[in-house]
């Protein structure tokens, strides 16, 4: 016979203050099985663990039940404490009274009662639990960074500066991101080239990272703190062992397209480095734009002029396969693109009309302007200008309901810019609210203002043009009225939206994104920089919109995270797996296609049946992969597969101790 305690937690006056704990105490120690229940006020406490192991001692439990918050944040906290205790961490259930009683019921006997349900649906489980033992998992220490803008190149130098080798992808030609496109950095206005180019030095020179441009994961198998990973490195048509980056080869190429780095303001060359700080400082060749290279002319002047021969135009992708104990998603965020959403907005006609990233090349001394602040389509000085804020951010019928965070500081820093540069000038900032919250943010927003920044309260339904100037016509909704603002520059604060291709590495690495794309965090408050898939963790503005400052400090918490994991030779597997039975097994695969860790796999084994030995499949499941999910056995017809915690027995229990 079990014999079970039952611990219920006030949390304060978060569940005591919703329903009746001592009831639901005292009901509890009238059930089966239950030789001791008690209430206390915080059961997470110092204090509240050691009632529960003294209950242990004097009683001689050997299965709890607590009736407290969410197993999602304290389950392991019980459990380390069950390990200084003969029972076993996985005689443990958490009736959870305060998420599913004490914060959606209004009525307090409503909420006792269904709180009582809970405790007697738990003790009928855990008295079906039987003691479950962890395995341990080797640990290969060497991490693996994807995407090398601010966020990754933090990550990398930071994991790389505690001893341990890195390797760091970019799938651009250069390492860097959206950072060293920016002129200055808010609230302090530093130059943000003299920030960052000097880490992507530090990268490039640092002994324990290994630096590959150009590169995309193929493939991830595996598992946390064995991760096997094939990378694919484009081909660059430059062989960087030979070339100095000389640049000849750039001056003297005559194909010109529209460049990237610069948001399609000015042209570079079909051989090109993105900007001239750019790590690795040597060029590639643009396959798509090569002459050469698509076969429309017979150039091939960048061989004939390169003193070293570094061109190959036979060069191949290459595949790299390495393995890799712990991965640092950091792929970062793109900008939504506006024209097709906004065609009131002229739909990308107006080549005045430009994006706040466009507006920083052009402010930029490294840009195509030089520095200067110059209309795009007559290179005039703009005196009147216009930004619009929330441009694809906080709009359902756009598609993007959410706020994109950076877009008011940017747009105050845009402001101060051009009322510094351009004695003279006027800006106006349509706005839907102002947003603030950081360290010095609201003391350089009214700094805008006193600058002479004049901030409109309302959407820019419409822009078009009039009389040699971009008319915008919005609404005033403090004044209640409509306003036409002329400007011969018009700046769009777009919205930040995931990287391209990101829901197909997601689907590789076996994590989730949520509706819009934004790779998806396990807990946003107590795990947020950690994943699902154990060994994965997020840096930057992969998981959603952010500034620099927040960028910087979640990339060095999942350096931690990641120096953490290498600290141990081996780790702590999760017992709560899903098992086979092979002998109820048909090898029919449904479990290997539901599950989404790839865990499951089938293999040939010898088994004798009453026509003689034979060989058939059965499933299998890989220890290390298996994330306790339950697809497969909710899946398996023949009910050959259960999840060791949670097995039929248990739910059925439940179940049953629910209908009395």
């Amino acid at each position: 016979m079990s014999r079970t305690g039952v611990f219920v937690c006030h949390c304060g006056s978060n569940i005591a203050g919703a329903l009746d704990v001592e009831r639901v105490a005292a009901a509890a120690g009238k059930l089966p099985g239950v030789r001791y229940a008690a209430s206390y006020k915080y059961m997470c406490s110092e204090q509240g663990q050691q009632l529960v192991k003294d209950a242990i001692a004097e009683h001689e439990l050997d299965r709890i039940v607590i009736a407290s918050c969410s197993p999602r944040m304290h389950e392991n906290t019980f459990r380390k404490l069950l390990k200084d205790t003969p029972v076993n961490p996985y005689m443990l259930e958490i009736a959870n009274i305060r998420e599913q009683c004490a914060w959606v019921h209004a009525d307090r006997e409503q909420a006792t009662e269904k709180a009582v349900d809970l405790v007697r649906m738990a003790v009928a489980k855990v008295a079906k639990n039987k003691p479950l033992h962890s395995s341990f998992i080797p640990v290969h220490k060497k991490a693996l960074v994807i995407g090398a803008g601010i966020a990754g190149i933090q990550a990398a130098l930071d994991i790389a500066d505690a001893g341990y080798e890195v390797t760091l992808l970019e799938k651009e030609s250069s390492i860097g991101g959206h950072m060293v496109m920016l002129d200055k950095t808010f609230p302090t206005l530093d130059c943000s080239a003299c920030i960052s180019t000097p880490k992507m030095s530090e990268v490039a020179a640092h002994p324990n990272i290994t630096l590959m441009t150009g590169s995309t994961v193929e493939s991830v198998g595996g598992y946390v703190g064995n991760f096997d990973v094939a990378i694919r490195q484009k081909a660059r048509y430059v062989n960087h062992d030979i070339c100095t980056g000389c640049g000849l080869c750039e001056t003297k190429c005559p194909a010109k397209v529209t460049s990237e780095f610069n948001q399609a303001l000015c042209t570079r060359t079909a051989v090109f480095r993105p900007f001239p700080q750019a790590v690795p400082a040597k060029p590639v060749i643009d396959p798509e734009s090569c002459r050469k290279l698509i076969g429309k002319a017979k150039c091939g002047v960048c061989q004939a002029v390169c003193p070293l021969g570094a061109i190959d135009f036979e060069d191949k992708d290459k595949l790299i396969t390495d393995t890799y104990g712990a991965i640092v998603v950091a792929t970062g965020y793109e900008l939504v693109d506006w024209a097709p959403l906004y065609p009131e907005y002229g739909g990308g006609k107006y080549s005045d009309v430009i994006t706040g990233l466009q507006y920083e090349r052009l402010v930029n001394a490294s840009g195509p302007t030089e520095g200067k602040i110059l209309r795009p389509s007559d290179k005039s000085v703009p005196k009147d200008v216009v930004i619009v804020k929330c441009v694809g951010s906080r709009d359902k019928k756009k598609g993007r309901a959410y706020c994109s965070r950076a877009c008011c500081m940017y747009s105050a820093k845009h402001a101060h810019q051009i009322l510094e540069k351009i004695p003279g000038a006027r800006v106006t900032v349509f706005y839907m609210d102002v947003r603030t919250p950081g360290k010095n943010y609201e003391e350089f927003y009214d700094r805008a203002r006193e600058d002479g920044a004049r901030y409109v309260r309302g959407r820019v339904a419409k822009i078009f043009r009039e009389n040699g100037k971009l008319i915008c016509r919005g609404e005033d909704t403090l004044l209640g009225r409509g306003v036409e603002v002329p400007a011969d520059m018009v700046i769009l604060e777009t919205a930040m939206t995931p990287a391209q291709d990101i829901r197909e590495l997601c689907a590789k690495l076996t994590i989730s994104t949520d509706e819009y794309g934004w790779v998806q965090e396990a807990h946003p408050k107590l795990r947020p920089v950690e994943t699902q898939t154990a060994g994965v963790y997020l840096a930057g503005a992969c998981q959603g919109p952010k500034d620099i400052p927040d960028t910087v400090a979640q990339a060095g918490a999942a350096a931690a995270k990641v120096c953490i994991l290498f600290s141990k030779n081996e780790i702590e597997g999760s017992p709560m797996i899903s098992a086979v039975d092979e002998n109820k097994c048909c090898g029919c695969s449904a479990c290997v296609r539901v599950c989404p860790y790839r865990a499951v796999m089938l293999e040939e084994i010898d088994s004798r049946e009453l026509s003689g030995a034979v060989k058939r499949q059965v499933a299998r499941v890989n220890a290390g992969l298996c994330q306790g999910c339950g697809a497969c056995a909710a899946s398996c017809r023949t009910g050959a597969i259960d999840l060791l915690g949670f097995t039929n027995a248990q739910i059925l229990k439940e179940v049953d101790a629910l209908c009395l």
